[in-house]
């Protein structure tokens, strides 16, 4: 009982450290204080390239049914 207690601690304290050491970069003390890291740099890409293998592949089911 008392190692299912610990191992339990050990993950909600991990658990709440994460998000503290997760930040997208560190600023310098020159540059403004409320510029951050921009988060839509390659998920646009991403989600491109996705639909696109999406259509691929919806054509190639289309051809196989014909």
């Amino acid at each position: 009982m008392k190692k299912i207690l610990n191992i339990q601690t050990l993950i909600i304290i991990i658990i709440l450290l994460i998000p503290s050491l997760s930040h997208a970069q560190v600023t310098d003390p020159g540059n403004d204080p409320d510029a951050s890291a921009p988060v839509d740099g390659g998920l646009s890409l991403l989600i491109a390239g996705g639909v696109g293998y999406g259509v691929k592949k919806m054509r190639e089911k289309r051809r196989e049914m014909k």
